[in-house]
């Protein structure tokens, strides 16, 4: 297939959303799952919920690091495919899932024997403490099938098949919620398991969608044994400028929440709300950038710059029209939102910063596309440059809030806004004009 026979060319909007809602539906499949088990583990008392949230927490952190390998492997497939270079494709996808094996069993070394000391970080103790130990414990066995999964996803999105994800998705999660019945609470010979229950489920269905993914890939993109060095060294160069803009995303929105919290409980409260709604809505826009990941990828491959830049403008139309109509959505469904989360000492403090939020909706989607545009050039350096200046201002703009003691969740939220905007203006300036050493640049 070349640019001229890509169905993006003759069918931009169908093709465009034909790739995206496949991979909306397998990324909301998780939290859905998170909050059914969340349900299951809250009917058995205050102590195994927090375990399980001390619990989660560490994991997906950890998990989250290594967001890299489906990154990276999702850009090298997506060229590859776009230059049709087929035996490319098998060496770097065996690489990647060594690598992912790898990093895995290193997780369980690491941070099995360093369980009790990680959750008394998070502020666990005494019971808490025990059943979040006994969790990630359990659950650290699955770590070499979370990040298999990762490389498997990214590789099968690099060949823009983003429904067999999906399916392996949809069965992890189902598999996961069947087993969180048998074990949590224990059905005639299987002893109820609580908190432990729920980490060997999520470490069993893991390990199963992991090797179905193999056997799935394996058929598409043929396993190959000759490994070549110089594509590791890449993919860890793309782990460390990639590793460098998480940390600080993550420094970024923690420092967020610690304005929040030092304003007022109150404040704190709502702020969590309004955080958690943003992450949500984040789902939606990072389909978009997934699919354009792949998109702009393949026609980098084909070095078709006219083609990659189509691709930008059909889904900054669609994003930037989700963003609008995720704004009014979140403005119209404010009051659901405050009857059914936000206490009624917070509400005071909601609203305007509520306001904010959704008003940045349509700014956090150009902010996600230009993000799914440069991971398909391979443009990493330049995104984690851009976080750390993005996150710097923002930073000092709340610093500055803080001291002068007028700080309210309201200018919290004004910050981020302006955290979201920088993102966006960076991300859009490496295209339209091309700044830097941009693939764009002049085209």
């Amino acid at each position: 297939m070349n640019s001229s026979t890509h169905p993006f060319t003759t069918r931009p909007h169908r093709t465009l959303l034909g790739l995206s809602i496949p991979v909306l539906l397998s990324l909301t499949a998780e939290p859905i799952t998170a909050l059914v088990d969340t349900a299951f583990i809250s009917s058995l008392g205050v102590v195994p919920l927090a375990a399980l949230g001390v619990g989660t927490t560490a994991l997906s952190s950890l998990f989250w690091m290594f967001n890299f390998l489906g990154i990276g492997i999702q850009t090298e497939i997506a060229q590859i495919h776009g230059k049709g270079e087929r035996e490319g494709a098998g060496k770097i996808l065996s690489l990647a899932l060594l690598l992912a094996a790898g990093f895995g069993i290193l997780l369980i070394l690491v941070f099995g024997p360093a369980a009790n000391w990680l959750a008394g970080l998070l502020g666990a103790s005494g019971s808490v403490q025990v059943n979040a130990v006994q969790y990630m414990q359990i659950r650290l066995f699955g770590a070499p099938a979370v990040l298999l999964t990762l490389v498997i996803f990214g590789a099968f999105r690099g060949l823009q098949d983003m429904r067999t994800p999906l399916w392996i998705a949809l069965g992890v999660n189902i598999l996961n919620l069947v087993l969180d019945w048998l074990l949590i609470f224990g059905r005639g010979s299987i002893p109820a398991m609580g908190v432990g229950g729920s980490a060997l489920a999520s470490t069993v269905s893991q390990w199963l969608g992991a090797l179905a993914g193999i056997v799935l890939v394996a058929k598409k993109i043929r396993l190959s044994r000759a490994l070549v060095l110089r594509d590791g060294v890449k993919l860890l160069q793309v782990g460390g400028d990639l590793f460098i803009r998480t940390g600080i995303l993550n420094l970024f929105l923690a420092y967020t929440t610690r304005a929040a919290n030092g304003i007022s409980p109150d404040a704190g409260a709502a702020h969590q709300v309004i955080r958690q709604v943003w992450v949500f809505t984040a789902l939606a826009l990072d389909a978009y950038a997934s699919t354009v990941q792949s998109l702009v990828g393949y026609f980098i491959g084909q070095n078709s710059i006219f083609w990659a830049k189509q691709v930008v403008q059909v889904a900054m139309s669609w994003s930037l029209g989700t963003g609008f109509l995720l704004g009014g959505l979140m403005w119209w469904g404010r009051g659901t939102v405050i009857q059914f989360l936000v206490p009624a000492a917070s509400v005071s403090v909601f609203l305007t910063a509520w306001a904010i939020s959704s008003v940045s909706q349509p700014l956090n989607s150009l902010a996600f596309l230009t993000d799914g545009v440069h991971w398909g050039t391979g443009d990493y350096r330049y995104l984690r440059n851009a976080m750390i200046v993005a996150s710097a201002i923002g930073i000092g703009g709340l610093w500055l809030v803080e001291s002068k003691g007028n700080g309210s969740l309201s200018w919290v939220w004004v910050m981020i806004g302006v955290w979201i905007s920088l993102r966006a203006a960076f991300g859009l300036l490496r295209i339209w004009p091309g700044i830097g050493k941009s693939v764009f640049q002049g085209k």
